[in-house]
C-alpha cells in the first residue's frame, strides 16, 4: 500500500465536506488482539508532532511535511512486520481514513502538552486523547508521559493524572503505555534526559506502582546496558523507545538486541529511527528492528495476530 498525491487530495477534500468519515473509520477498523500469538510487539511511534517535536538533527522542519510523514507511516504500517502504530487523533484518523490501520494495533497518545522548548515542557498536560476517547474510538491502548525532575513541583501533577488515566483505562480493560524518563533541569533552565540506569531503574520503579491496578499496563522505556537492572525492576512488560536516529545506527541497534534478552522486554516503539533512517529507506529499518525482536522467525501474518 502506498500513498499518492491524489490520495491525499482526497483526504483533505474529506476534512471539509465529509469530517465524519474519519472517525467512523477508526472506530470501524479491523481489529486484533494486543498480545498476538507470540507477545512481541514492533509499533511505529508518531506522536512526536503533538509536541511540537518536528526536527530532526540539524534540520529543524524534517518531520514537518505532513503528506511525507503520512506516506512513510503507510509503507511501514502495510509490512507484516509492523504490528501498530502509536500517535495522536489526527494522525490515526488520517491512517484509518486511508485505509492503513485494517489488523493493526491503534494506540492513542494522551498528555502531550508539554511542548518542546517552552518554558513549561516538563508540564504533560492532556491535550490529545482522554480516556472517554480512547475507548469511543475503539483504541487499542492510551499512552502517557512522565517526565520526573525532582525539582520541579509540578510533576507531581503530571504523575497524579497518569495514575487516574491508568486506573481508568485498566477499568475498560485496555492497555495503559507509560513512558517513564528521568529528566534534569540545567543551569540555562534546558530540561534534559538524565541517561544514568540509576535513575531508570527508579523511574521504572515509580511507574510500575501507577494507578489502582496494574494489570493492563506496559511500560516504554530507553534500552539500557544495565537492561538486567531496568527491567529487573518490573515485571509489567516493557516496550524499549527508539529515541534519535544517529550516523551510525549498528550501537542501538545491538542494544536494542541485548535488551531483547530480559525476558519482560517485549518489543519496540519507534519512530524517527524507523521513518526518517540516517541510511536507506523507512522499510529496511523495519525489516532489520523485526529480525531484533522475533529473531530467526517469519513476520506474523496477519491471521496469527
Amino acid at each position: 500500500m502506498t500513498l499518492d498525491r491524489e490520495k491525499y487530495r482526497a483526504l483533505m477534500d474529506a476534512r471539509i465536506f465529509e469530517p465524519e468519515t474519519f472517525g467512523a473509520a477508526l472506530a470501524s477498523r479491523r481489529r486484533r488482539t494486543v498480545a498476538g500469538k507470540d507477545g512481541k510487539l514492533l509499533i511505529i511511534a508518531a506522536d512526536h508532532t503533538a509536541r511540537g517535536k518536528i526536527s530532526l538533527g540539524n534540520d529543524p522542519l524534517a518531520m514537518s511535511d505532513r503528506f511525507t510523514l503520512l506516506e512513510r507511516l503507510v509503507r511501514c504500517l502495510a509490512m507484516p512486520e509492523v504490528d501498530g502504530v502509536l500517535a495522536s487523533a489526527d494522525i490515526l484518523e488520517e491512517l484509518a481514513w486511508l485505509g492503513a490501520l485494517g489488523g493493526k494495533l491503534a494506540l492513542g497518545t494522551i498528555n502531550r502538552g508539554g511542548i518542546i522548548g517552552a518554558s513549561w515542557e516538563l508540564d504533560d498536560r492532556v491535550t490529545a486523547y482522554d480516556v472517554e476517547h480512547v475507548v469511543s474510538a475503539g483504541l487499542d491502548g492510551g499512552k502517557t508521559l512522565i517526565r520526573i525532575d525532582h525539582t520541579d513541583p509540578g510533576v507531581a501533577r503530571t504523575i497524579e493524572t497518569v495514575a487516574r488515566i491508568s486506573t481508568e483505562l485498566a477499568d475498560h480493560k485496555i492497555m495503559s503505555l507509560i513512558e517513564p524518563l528521568p529528566y534534569v533541569t540545567r543551569p540555562d533552565g534546558a530540561h534534559v534526559l538524565d541517561t544514568s540506569d540509576d535513575a531508570l531503574v527508579k523511574v521504572v520503579a515509580i511507574a510500575s506502582g501507577l494507578g489502582a491496578s496494574s494489570a493492563y499496563t506496559w511500560l516504554k522505556v530507553p534500552a539500557s546496558h544495565r537492561m538486567s537492572d531496568v527491567a529487573g525492576a518490573t515485571s509489567l512488560p516493557i516496550l524499549m523507545l527508539g529515541g534519535e536516529p544517529g550516523d551510525e545506527p549498528d550501537e542501538l541497534f545491538d542494544l536494542w538486541a541485548k535488551s531483547m534478552e530480559e525476558p519482560n522486554v517485549r518489543g519496540l516503539v519507534a519512530g524517527r529511527t524507523l521513518l526518517y533512517p540516517t541510511h536507506g529507506e523507512p522499510e529496511d529499518a523495519v525489516i532489520r528492528a523485526s529480525a531484533v525482536i522475533r529473531p530467526g522467525s517469519a513476520a506474523p501474518t496477519e491471521g496469527e495476530r
